[in-house]
């Protein structure tokens, strides 16, 4: 049975002028169980034969937050691809927060990939970009040439983590966790204020920042019937071993761990949140060992926006050495 609830599309000309964001806008529909198929938004710069970038935001962000490492790979000679997670940028909104699942979020961008089939492609992740970016990976191994993670995480809850990370995230024992306080601040504030606005986490953690980029970041969400993927994401965080997400950030992780195609950690060194997962991934996955894995200096959570160009360098810089490597 599908289900018929009211979905939002942002204005057209909410996304008109944006500083730095003169790309024009592609669809593909995507579908998941239970819910009709929805319109998801993509960017499709650089040339079009060229090796395909995805390139996978998070929370609360959109394609934006990649405009100045889209520049640079375009220049590059390569393809980029940049999808708004459904719920965000030009992408439908359903209004009803329950239709939002981590399962339907792998759904929606496995869709895209393979709408569009794209093949030999690297994957960039970030944010929840992980969790939903790699999980399609999961699926489509053979789609997927390489990964470029940055500031990501696997939401695992594994015991094993730790004294891994800096935000703890992990069981203990048999039946207890052990949770971040700020983790879960995080999670409660989402769920009780009464407003979201994507611009106030990009200025706390990124800022200062002009008005105007500001601005941008909230042009998808023009009022709260816009917002509600944005506020359920946070909710869909596992926060036990019980949680479906938990269970499908174990499962991606047993893929990882025999993949041995290229894998490249890319974190910044402002990010404690993320924090200890780019050791995690070098130790976890095969495709790792021997990678001349980054640190981007000077930038926290939102690398892109802080050090967008750079990232870019990495990325393409990183296409071109594996190609050249695997020939």
């Amino acid at each position: 049975m599908v289900a018929s609830t009211p979905v939002m599309r942002t204005p057209d000309e909410r996304f008109e002028h944006l500083p730095d964001y003169p790309f024009e806008p592609n669809y593909v529909q995507v579908e998941t169980r239970g819910l009709d198929s929805l319109r998801m938004h993509y960017v499709d710069a650089g040339p079009p034969d060229g090796p395909v970038v995805l390139l996978m935001h998070g929370q609360p962000t959109w394609s934006y937050l990649y405009r100045t490492t889209i520049a640079v790979l375009a220049d590059a000679g390569l393809r980029v691809v940049a999808p708004d997670n459904i719920g965000y940028g030009r992408s439908d909104k359903p209004t009803d927060p329950t239709d939002y699942t981590f399962k339907r979020h792998v759904d929606w961008l496995h869709g895209l990939v393979v709408g569009l089939d794209l093949r030999d492609v690297t994957l960039v992740v970030q944010d929840w970009g992980g969790p939903l970016g790699l999980s399609v990976l999961a699926r489509e191994q053979d789609r997927f040439a390489r990964v470029v993670a940055t500031n990501t995480i696997l939401h695992t809850c594994d015991p094993a983590l730790d004294g891994e990370l800096t935000w703890a995230h992990h069981g203990v024992g048999g039946s207890r966790m052990m949770l971040e306080e700020a983790l879960l601040d995080y999670v409660a504030f989402y769920q009780r204020a009464p407003d979201i606005v994507p611009s106030f986490f990009l200025e706390a953690v990124a800022g200062p920042l002009p008005a105007d980029v500001l601005a941008a970041y909230d042009a998808p969400f023009p009022d709260r019937t816009h917002k509600a993927g944005l506020r359920q994401l946070i909710s869909l965080i596992p926060l036990t071993r019980n949680d479906p997400g938990a269970a499908i950030g174990r499962a991606t992780m047993g893929v990882l761990q025999c993949w041995e195609k290229p894998f490249l950690t890319a974190y910044s060194d402002g990010d404690p949140a993320t924090r200890g997962w780019d050791r995690v991934f070098q130790r976890m996955v095969p495709g790792a060992r021997g990678q001349n894995h980054v640190t981007i200096a000077g930038a926290g959570h939102f690398v892109q926006e802080q050090r967008g160009e750079e990232l870019g360098r990495i990325v393409a810089e990183f296409v071109a050495h594996t190609s050249s490597t695997a020939n």
